[in-house]
């Protein structure tokens, strides 16, 4: 399958290890990873950025190894998982950081060009999440209130 927006067919990947038990110098419980999970996210990271701490920082190399669920999930059951999916946060924040470069330099084809296919790509991905009610059916996209869903 090749990208969207691309010519590249690409299909590297990073590797998880065979094993999926937790490795035997692994001194951390389950308990403690939720409770930095918890803490975490109450500062608002999302839960991209709470793997890359606790692997870096706390050695805890796959959370779902040691707690049995996800990041994603083990938020969503406390009920502080995010409103908006960390795909569609991404790119909207990308078509805001385009819009922002698009108000100096206004002569940026290429740049509108380019805010054009990340906004398309940002309306198929809310399309995708409506219909899995993972969005609420009247979520709508548009330009103008980007930034406030970012901020």
């Amino acid at each position: 399958m090749g990208r969207m927006h691309s010519g590249g067919k690409g299909i590297s990947q990073s590797a998880l290890p065979f094993r999926r038990s937790v490795p035997n110098w692994s001194k951390t419980t389950p308990e403690e990873v939720k409770e930095h999970i918890y803490k975490l996210s109450k500062k608002g990271l999302s839960p991209a950025q709470i793997g890359v701490i606790l692997r870096d920082s706390h050695g805890v190399a796959q959370v779902r190894f040691l707690t049995g669920n996800k990041i994603l999930r083990i938020l969503r059951q406390k009920g502080m998982g995010p409103e908006i999916p960390d795909d569609c946060y991404c790119l909207i924040k990308k078509a805001v950081n385009i819009h922002k470069h698009l108000e100096r330099n206004r002569k940026d084809k290429d740049a509108k060009f380019r805010l054009v296919l990340v906004e398309s790509r940002i309306h198929r991905l809310a399309r995708y999440y409506r219909t899995h009610q993972v969005l609420p059916p009247n979520w709508k996209y548009s330009s103008g209130t980007a930034s406030t869903l970012v901020a």
